[in-house]
């Protein structure tokens, strides 16, 4: 990567000057935001990294989209009736080849589209370029200061001629931004979808508060997030990270796991597989016990600190691992974050922190951000689930009559859930058994779903349970 990745911080102890904190490498080229930007059509409302990089994007787009049954199937089901006409989207999530497809079928459903990007670090330059050239405004790159992050949002979020009026979201910025800064604007919208945990938990402060003035919908706790996204997404990205940003060997290793939610589950069972000595730390009693009949041991972080070779937060809180933490880590362990938010690892108060001495160094990845979108590729298929949930949630807030939702926060409807499973089955070559009237009769269900009451978790908890 050509910036900054592994992240080392000296810490106190041992009797050596240090007045100041780490110096980071510093970039000499411009800025993106400073340069004119030009397509083949000319002058054009984006900004991103280099345009030129566009046919090698379309290349990455065009792979993923084989393993994007759902989005590509949305696309032929749809049709003309184009669902999403005279829908304008304003998103913020990764820009990704997979967000890609996503993006491109809301276009082809009939929506304008402006997207910048949720995390400074994973966005792929190439793809955010091949968007562009087929005409999508992105405001994007690889590496940007939080300035810029902030800038990027907002020239996104619209110009005299153009304003949105849905929002999909991935951790929250984008609506907080809209909410704040136009405020006007953000009462007239349609609706808002947010797939994160710690956006969704944004918006409950919102309705608690009573001042959510559009329906929302929460994809995080659909069935097709929490059991695919959350698990299998984790599960399979988390150690390609690890070792593209370290070659660390995980057998033997002592690794702490923060928080046993689908997240942590997923990332438990890829590293107890690789032969880790697995520890959780959990402040639910239920997660904590499920952990434990995992065969996992619970402990407090503060209790086994001083032995562990890495930490991994997944959590969505903040401040999960502490200045405390980090002073009594050894010489070498590994920090990094699998949840969405960069808050889980107190870095805010280990750059101010004035050090006198050093007593060893230990590594931040990607100094606390999403480990597996900034540091390796993901899998396509996963991600087809998910993006496909978001695309329906667009397509029901948009075009629901009028009093359907309200000014709250919503799971999509079971049903729709279940549309979406049923989209990426035929990649497996499964065959459903059809349940009989009389069966039908029995359950008390119709014999087409939902095949779940409204009641039934399919995971544990929710984060409605929660909070």
């Amino acid at each position: 990567f050509p910036f900054m990745i592994l992240q080392q911080i000296p810490f106190t102890g041992q009797k050596q000057e240090f007045n100041r904190p780490p110096t980071r490498t510093t970039r000499c080229e411009s800025s993106p935001r400073d340069k004119l930007q030009k397509s083949t059509k000319g002058p054009s409302d984006f900004c991103i990294k280099n345009i030129s990089q566009a046919d090698f994007g379309r290349k990455e787009i065009e792979m993923a989209e084989q393993e994007m049954p759902a989005l590509m199937n949305l696309r032929k089901r749809a049709g003309g009736e184009k669902p999403l006409a005279g829908a304008k989207v304003v998103g913020c999530t990764h820009i990704t080849a997979q967000t890609a497809v996503l993006i491109e079928t809301l276009a082809a459903l009939g929506a304008q589209c402006r997207w910048a990007a949720c995390n400074i670090f994973s966005t792929q330059n190439a793809v955010a370029a091949a968007l562009v050239k087929a005409g999508i405004s992105v405001f994007a790159w690889r590496g940007e200061s939080e300035d810029e992050f902030w800038w990027c949002i907002d020239h996104c979020v619209g110009t005299e001629t153009w304003q949105p009026n849905m929002v999909l979201d991935d951790g929250g910025d984008l609506t907080d931004w809209i909410y704040k800064k136009y405020p006007e604007l953000f009462k007239n919208l349609k609706g808002v979808v947010e797939e994160s945990i710690t956006g969704i938990y944004r918006l409950y402060q919102l309705s608690k508060a009573g001042r959510l003035s559009v329906p929302a919908m929460n994809v995080n706790d659909s069935v097709t997030k929490q059991k695919f996204d959350n698990l299998y997404f984790c599960k399979e990205s988390v150690l390609e990270g690890l070792k593209r940003t370290t070659d660390i060997m995980f057998g033997g290793k002592q690794v702490v796991v923060c928080g046993y939610g689908e997240v942590g589950k997923g990332c438990c069972a890829a590293l107890k597989a690789l032969g880790a000595i697995v520890y959780v730390t959990e402040v639910d009693p239920i997660c904590a016990l499920q952990a434990c009949m995992d065969g996992f041991r619970v402990i407090k972080l503060s209790e086994i600190v001083r032995h562990i070779d890495m930490v991994i937060t997944c959590t969505g809180n903040k401040n999960v691992v502490m200045r405390e933490h980090l002073d009594k880590m050894k010489n070498g362990c590994i920090v990094c974050n699998m949840g969405h938010s960069s808050s889980e690892i107190d870095l805010v108060k280990t750059h101010v922190f004035n050090w006198d001495e050093i007593l060893f160094q230990m590594v931040v990845i990607i100094a606390g951000r999403l480990l597996n979108l900034s540091c390796s590729t993901v899998p396509s298929f996963v991600l087809s689930i998910t993006a496909a949930t978001q695309a329906m949630a667009l397509i029901e807030l948009y075009n629901a009559p009028e009093g359907r939702y309200n000014k709250d926060v919503y799971l999509l409807p079971k049903k729709m859930d279940e549309y979406v499973a049923s989209l990426h089955l035929p990649i497996f070559d499964a065959h459903l058994t059809e349940l009989s009237d009389d069966q039908a009769k029995y359950m008390g269900i119709s014999k087409h779903g939902p095949f779940k009451p409204n009641y039934y978790r399919h995971k544990l908890l929710s984060h409605i349970d929660k909070h």
